[in-house]
């Protein structure tokens, strides 16, 4: 949590994993959901549809807690675009709105034509075509959803983003397994990034979402990595004796922050990529840990004890102005900002629980956003309404989300081992 240090990785090409695979498990929504039917699509193409363009849309409106989908043994017709829509059909099932779709193969890929329409006005609020590659079906349906989603609710949605994260097993013989692992938000597709038999830790996205960054002690002591998805390529950026933890990219890519210990005490670096030259940040006997990026790529809040115990603060790298952030609680540590920078995501301890917590920076008020106790590592999705954070559920170590306003939660367990450490992709 606060300063946690130990890492190993050995290198595999990206390659399907199927073991540990997560699952969404809706636990709170809200009370009215909006009414949505999705008619399955017409495949306008010979053979079968590569996906059930429908069945993914409509468990990705169902998992964000603000839709009800309606089930396909409930519709009394099966429209698609372009076809006569019998509204009273519709309305007498309290549908609110309905989306038809056809899809079909073309040179380049897949190209799907959606509809929307507004079952109470009867009115049709959004016609779209969604073009993906030859093999990316559940990416068109994922973007339909996103489309869907924004368009009712007016927040962007994030069913086309990914996840990093790390789990752990136990091998047939006894020993212990670590992977970092990439999957689609809702756990489907995960893959392979890399793996060992030492724990991995401190994984995050680049700002373009094609590498990632982890700590390493594949060199016998802890060292920051960069790997490009696509091509498994990976390069070694630290090697300092003692600590090198806690990597974060800059807004535009060409830093990164992190924590070094190579001048006796954990500081706050930034490195230029190109160059490799670092810049020390802080200067304290304290120690200065897990720095994050504002957006406008002018300041870092990081984690320091420098006050007696854990607390959060902003410096700016110009001036190196400091001040303090957080004030309630006696430990707040792992800052993360949302894209916007109005709201600050954290570790918050409470009469002796750890939870999630959220500080709106414009109104200076912070609010606790899970009831459960041990959770750590939070990540903000690209549309700053959800959080992601690793917790503890029947004795597992699992995923967990919460929107902001703590009203949507879900969670994402895997079928064998524990789960921690999850970054949400910028995009």
């Amino acid at each position: 949590m606060f300063q946690r240090v130990a890492v190993g990785i050995v290198f595999l090409f990206v390659s399907l994993v199927s073991h540990a695979q997560l699952t969404i498990e809706i636990t709170q929504g809200i009370d009215r959901p909006t009414q949505i039917a999705v008619v399955p699509f017409r495949w306008d193409d010979g053979g079968s549809a590569p996906e059930n363009f429908a069945s993914v849309i409509s468990e990705d409106l169902r998992r964000s807690g603000l839709f009800n989908a309606m089930s396909v043994s409930n519709m009394l017709s099966f429209p698609y675009p372009g076809s006569t829509i019998s509204f009273r059909d519709w309305r007498i099932t309290d549908t609110e709105y309905l989306l038809t779709g056809t899809a079909r193969t073309t040179a380049d890929g897949i190209e799907a034509v959606i509809e929307l329409h507004n079952v109470i006005s009867q009115n049709l609020v959004m016609r779209k075509t969604v073009y993906g590659g030859h093999n990316n079906g559940r990416d068109v349906a994922h973007r339909i959803a996103d489309l869907v989603y924004e368009t009712v609710t007016g927040i962007p949605g994030i069913f086309g983003t990914k996840i990093i994260y790390v789990t752990d097993g136990t091998m047939m013989d006894g020993s212990k397994r670590y992977r970092l692992m990439l999957a689609d938000q809702d756990g489907a597709r995960e893959q392979i990034i890399t793996e060992s038999s030492q724990p991995l830790m401190s994984p995050t996205w680049s700002p373009d979402g094609t590498h990632v960054a982890y700590v390493s002690f594949e060199t016998g002591r802890p060292a920051i990595f960069t790997q490009e998805l696509g091509t498994g390529q990976r390069e070694q950026l630290t090697n300092f004796r003692g600590i090198n933890g806690a990597p974060s990219w800059s807004p535009d890519g060409t830093k990164m922050a992190m924590s070094l210990s190579k001048d006796g005490n954990p500081e706050i670096y930034v490195m230029d990529i190109a160059s490799k030259t670092f810049e020390r940040i802080t200067n304290h006997f304290a120690i200065d840990t897990e720095p994050n990026w504002t957006p406008d790529g002018e300041n870092l809040v990081f984690t320091s004890d420098r006050g007696g115990r854990p607390q959060i603060y902003q410096i700016n790298l110009d001036s190196k102005r400091l001040r303090r952030i957080t004030f309630e609680g006696d430990y707040n540590a792992r800052p993360r900002l949302s894209i916007d920078g109005r709201y600050l995501v954290m570790v918050h301890r409470r009469d002796g629980q750890y939870h999630i917590a959220v500080q709106d920076l414009e109104l200076d008020r912070l609010i606790i956003v899970t009831e459960t106790s041990l959770d750590e590592s939070p990540t903000i999705a690209p549309n700053s309404a959800m959080v992601m954070y690793a917790t503890k559920w029947q004795g597992r170590g699992i995923l967990s989300a919460v929107s902001l306003d703590a009203g949507i939660k879900y969670r994402l367990p895997a079928q064998a081992g524990d789960v921690r450490e999850p970054a949400w992709s910028p995009n």
